[in-house]
């Protein structure tokens, strides 16, 4: 099976050796996210400017590969801090729609840029 990679200028560059996202048959892997400005590649402040931002980047790399969220079968969120748990989950409401894909939490100890929060994202499209 041929391997498709998706890359937009609508989210952050690439910080390491990967692509934004792989596009294998009908599903869609998208790498991690931060909360990264793709304009200015700064991270934005706060665990609520981040996450939206997580979230509005994972919206464009899905875009890029011809789906959008609403195509999401798997999430993935980390965070640096648990207590900041219904925080993401209310802006992921804003940000997805019903029914939610599957998805796992991670507390972890940090993560790039130190960022509070990354996720990513496995999509099926047709």
């Amino acid at each position: 099976m041929a391997r498709q990679i998706i890359s937009t200028p609508k989210a952050p560059a690439a910080i390491g050796p990967y692509s934004q996202a792989v596009k294998a048959g009908n599903q869609v892997f998208l790498s991690g996210q931060i909360g990264l400005d793709p304009a200015t590649m700064e991270m934005v402040d706060g665990i609520e400017a981040q996450s939206r931002q997580v979230f509005a980047n994972l919206k464009a790399v899905a875009e890029a590969a011809g789906g959008s969220l609403a195509d999401a079968v798997k999430l993935t969120i980390y965070l640096t801090d648990l207590s900041n748990f219904g925080v993401v989950n209310e802006i992921m409401k804003s940000c997805f729609v019903e029914p939610f894909p599957a998805r796992a939490t991670v507390g972890v100890r940090e993560l790039p840029r130190g960022a509070l929060v990354e996720a990513d994202l496995v999509l099926v499209v047709d």
